[in-house]
């Protein structure tokens, strides 16, 4: 039977798949309280989530001498690496994936997290061999342009009108609208869901569940 609408799926990686979110703010917000730097609100911390680290963290803690950000970027590590390994992945998550290998998708990874990171998160749960390639924010242009979306699109031999990328940022929803590729939000990570929809994707899923069978019903 024909695909609906696309052979490819891009997932983004915390807030979307990894029930991250509070985790990275926590971090970001003890990485400036170390350095003794204005400590960012949830909503400021939250909203740079999905951008690569060093871009996140100019964002979160603005107007600050640059030669502070290497050393925020230390501390924020040294934070998020002794929790890591706690963190645990939506529910659902592991049956939806299965599920759309098995409908013959390909699938993959484009986030904000660094090489290392989301390789310690794909060993740590068990999910690397789900996904046909990934691609991380220190391998090529941080979100939302989109050359994470054009660069896994060739490798993996697919077309970006029949792509869908899903993510809980409007930086997701953003790279999907600059890369040609469909957009599904999720409303249960780091940007309110009002945010998204102002991007009109082509649905905004309520929890793993709802996603799972909004891809079954219509991708």
């Amino acid at each position: 039977m024909a695909r609906k609408q696309f052979d490819f799926i891009v997932f983004d990686w915390d807030g979307t798949l990894m029930d991250s979110t509070s985790t990275i703010v926590r971090c970001i917000q003890a990485a400036a309280r170390d350095l003794g730097l204005p400590i960012p609100d949830k909503s400021a911390a939250s909203y740079v989530i999905g951008l690569g680290l060093q871009d996140a963290l100019q964002a979160a803690i603005p107007d600050v001498d640059p030669k502070y950000y290497p050393r925020i970027v230390e501390r924020y590590r040294h934070h998020y690496l002794g929790q890591d390994k706690d963190l645990t992945l939506f529910d659902g998550v592991p049956a939806m994936l299965d599920d759309l290998k098995q409908q013959g998708y390909f699938l993959a990874v484009a986030t904000g997290k660094s090489r290392v990171g989301l390789n310690r998160a794909l060993n740590s749960t068990g999910l690397l061999s789900r996904f046909d390639a990934t691609r991380c924010a220190d391998e090529t242009f941080s979100k939302p342009h989109p050359a994470m979306l054009q660069e896994l699109t060739r490798e993996l031999g697919q077309d970006l009108s029949r792509t869908l990328m899903i993510g809980d940022t409007t930086h997701d929803l953003q790279m999907a609208i600059n890369a040609g590729a469909g957009g599904v939000g999720v409303e249960f990570g780091a940007h309110p869901a009002e945010q998204l929809r102002a991007l009109n994707p082509l649905y905004c899923a309520a929890s793993i569940r709802d996603l799972h069978q909004w891809l079954n019903d219509n991708a």
